[in-house]
């Protein structure tokens, strides 16, 4: 998380290997959003990550919020990835 920004990666720790990754400040999502640091951004971004995810075969995860507190971006961020069907 950034002021402007939110960053996401999914990670298999057993590999060391990253499976997907992403951010506000990729293309569809700067299209539809002049700016990235907002709940509103970071409600589709974790949408938009959900899909993917699905698409992989990703359905659990851990999620690790990097010691920010558990509000605004982060929360719907978090919302919408189980919205999406992502299970932690």
């Amino acid at each position: 998380r950034s002021l402007q920004n939110l960053y996401a990666q999914i990670i298999d720790d057993t590999k060391a290997k990253t499976l997907l990754c992403g951010s506000t400040q990729d293309k569809d999502i700067k299209q539809k959003f002049a700016y990235g640091g907002n709940v509103k951004a970071s409600e589709y971004f974790g949408q938009v990550l959900a899909e993917k995810a699905k698409a992989k075969g990703i359905v659990k995860i851990v999620f690790d919020r990097a010691g920010y507190l558990y509000h605004g971006r982060v929360k719907s961020f978090a919302d919408a990835l189980r919205k999406g069907g992502l299970e932690f």
